[in-house]
């Protein structure tokens, strides 16, 4: 299934994988490795792996037996019920990876047990230091062998994306229709089997001024931003960022990330030297001696190609390292599969280097739940990247992730259905998701097409969504608003999982909303496997509604996302002549943000902020919040469903709204 990056940043938007496949053994008991014929006896564990799920799929053959496949083994985490309500309620006392090991992850005995199974057929194993993640290596037909299965070669068409275009391209891969067995006292233990398949689907989609829209004006870079875009104020840099959120004093003071590590999780190459340019070129920062340090996980993702999304990973560090420019960065990249992601994670945890962690790879849980009902996911899709965030948070470690760029509608990017939907990995109640606004700024756009003209005002920041401009541009480009309102659904990830319910930090703050109803899902039809809406009917100027929901909230913060209001992004892989773009964004940009200013808070600290969750849901709750809660209520504020409600402390368009991150600081250290 797919997963996209979550930003508006570039003209070529890639779709990640497909498959996780989760295996979670039936609750059997364990024993000693082949001590009896009841334990040695071979018990089923679910396979996410099923790509004759995805429609069209069409088998060829069986895979070569000598096809080297590199395959991940997560385990289950011991006393995680206890882990989950320390993580939720604060971490108090940080362990080392050591002290994860001992205390979460899995026995010495049972990882034996496991490693010493997959031996026998050839397949050698790396235990990660948290006993957690065991990756191993070998051939198709020692994998077939080792779970009972056989691999087959499948072509797969193109599938389905936004507006019934195809947004992942067809592809020939291997997996398997068989659900893999394990020994039963190896099978207890394992909680997900990663990488039976190599179905790793990318798309173009994109979110990106119009291209046919012009402004004279200059950004606040220096840039000619004109040239770049033909609009005003879309060419900031991480300058600006430090600038608006209250960083500028605490960065002044010295406070710049030195002695700090940066983490960037992601699914494509980096291109090297490309963020030092940035830094030094457009930024004009001082060389600080810094190391921008790459490591490949699973092999990496090849080379740098911005059809892949070398785009993310150099605004990721760009991003970061701008806000905190004394911090060292550590990129971890690695292939577009589910394993890949999974292990990118798990090393940041288990190498424990990075003070903070960020990633701008997404999916909307609705194509969770659609490869769910389909069969190509099982129920328990998120728990292996749940393990790694649990150990990130115990650890120390922040970890943050963007929200989406669909406004409330995520799914209509990934799987083309127009229901309410958020975005995972930021769903997950163990990590800091990262929503989007737009800044002030008006014009007046003129249409290089039909010379038509148009003004455009936002007079305060507001949640991200493009419903302020589907009235202007629709007068550009002489159509109807409902037209540019289906063409233009951008904004700020937001609103209620249905798969994570709401964490004991956000109770009492994020049940009840308001909301603006745009647009009205109908014609419900079967989308891979659930009933799903797949057309709008729309209304120009709705009225406030209320409604409440028990769900995960998400974004829990949030910063300036919108292209209009966007940022420079320096990219080699773009091409000659294209290496500098402007009027980019999307919440791919917040996430390494929040990371950056992560960094610069724990030199001011001196220690480690961590999971900044809990602490930052209480403050906001507090009587002198460090955080603005944008909570005006109605279509001026909104990420096109959700909006602000007067009085209170979240909105599920913005989270607990923009930082100030001064006035953080000062509150944890008063703390």
């Amino acid at each position: 299934m797919p997963r996209s990056r979550s930003s508006a940043r570039t003209a070529t938007t890639v779709a990640s994988v497909g498959v996780l496949a989760l295996a979670f053994a039936a609750s059997l008991g364990t024993g000693a490795a082949h001590a009896t014929a009841s334990n040695d006896t071979k018990v089923p564990v679910a396979a996410g792996t099923n790509v004759t799920a995805i429609p069209g799929a069409k088998a060829f053959g069986d895979t070569d037996p000598s096809t080297p496949e590199q395959v991940s083994f997560v385990l289950k985490e011991r006393s995680k019920g206890a882990l989950e309500a320390q993580v939720e309620h604060g971490v108090r006392h940080q362990l080392s990876v050591s002290q994860f090991a001992s205390k979460y992850g899995q026995s010495e005995r049972t990882i034996h047990e496991l490693t010493s199974y997959l031996a026998s057929f050839g397949i050698t194993t790396t235990v990660y230091a948290d006993h957690v993640d065991i990756t191993a290596s070998g051939t198709a037909s020692q994998f077939d062998k080792a779970l009972a299965v056989q691999q087959k070669n499948y072509k797969v068409p193109a599938q389905r994306g936004s507006n019934g275009l195809g947004r992942i391209p067809a592809q020939t891969v291997h997996g398997t229709a068989q659900q893999p067995t394990l020994p039963r006292h190896v099978a207890d233990s394992v909680l997900a089997v990663l990488g039976l398949s190599n179905y790793g689907p990318f798309s173009s989609n994109a979110k990106h001024i119009n291209s046919g829209v012009h402004a004279k004006s200059a950004g606040t870079s220096g840039v000619d931003c004109t040239a770049l875009t033909g609009l005003p104020g879309a060419c900031n840099t991480p300058t600006d960022y430090v600038q608006r959120y209250g960083l500028s004093k605490t960065e002044q003071a010295g406070n710049t990330g030195a002695g700090r590590t940066i983490g960037i999780v992601t699914l494509a190459a980096l291109d090297q030297g490309a963020p030092e340019y940035y830094w030094s070129n457009v930024m004009h920062l001082p060389s600080t001696g810094r190391a921008v340090t790459v490591q490949n996980i699973d092999g990496g993702p090849g080379a740098p190609s911005d059809q892949a999304g070398t785009g993310e990973t150099d605004l990721d560090v760009e991003q970061s390292g701008g806000v905190a420019p004394g911090a060292n960065v550590t990129v971890y990249q690695a292939p577009n599969t589910d394993n890949g992601f999974a292990d990118a994670f798990f090393t940041a945890a288990t190498q424990n280097t990075a003070d903070s962690v960020s990633a701008s790879w997404g999916e909307s849980e609705t194509i969770i739940q659609a490869s769910v009902a389909s069969g190509v996911e099982t129920p328990q899709y998120q728990a292996a990247f749940d393990e790694a965030f649990l150990e990130m948070a115990v650890q120390g470690q922040s970890v943050f992730a963007s929200a989406g760029d669909q406004g409330a509608y995520d799914a209509s990017n990934d799987l083309g259905t127009t229901n309410l939907s958020v975005d995972a990995p930021a769903d997950s109640p163990f990590i800091t998701s990262a929503g989007g606004t737009t800044l002030p700024w008006s014009a007046t756009l003129t249409s290089s097409s039909t010379g038509n003209s148009a003004a455009v005002s936002v007079t305060d920041e507001r949640a991200w969504g493009w419903d302020y401009l589907w009235a202007p541009l629709a007068k550009l480009h002489n159509t109807t608003e409902a037209a540019i309102a289906v063409q233009d659904i951008g904004g700020g990830g937001g609103g209620y999982s249905e798969l994570e319910p709401a964490p004991s930090y956000q109770r009492g703050l994020v049940r009840d909303y308001s909301a603006v109803q745009y647009l009205t899902p109908t014609n419900i039809q079967k989308v891979d496997g659930i009933n799903e809406p797949t057309t709008w009917s729309f209304a120009a100027n709705p009225a406030v509604t209320t409604g409440s929901s028990s769900g995960r909230a998400e974004p829990d913060v949030s910063a300036d996302a919108d292209p209009y209001t966007g940022y420079l992004l320096y990219e080699p892989s773009a091409g000659a002549g294209n290496e500098m773009q402007g009027g980019w964004g999307g919440t791919s940009f917040v996430a390494p943000q929040l990371n950056g200013s992560a960094a610069v808070m724990d030199q001011a600290l001196g220690h480690r902020v961590g999971f900044v969750n809990p602490v930052m849901y209480r403050l906001a709750a507090g009587h002198h919040s460090p955080l603005n809660p944008l909570n005006t209520s109605g279509t001026s504020n909104d990420n096109l469903f959700y909006t602000g409600t007067a009085g209170t402390r979240y909105n599920p368009a913005t989270g607990l709204g923009t930082p100030d991150f001064g006035a953080l600081i000062s509150q944890l250290q008063n703390r």
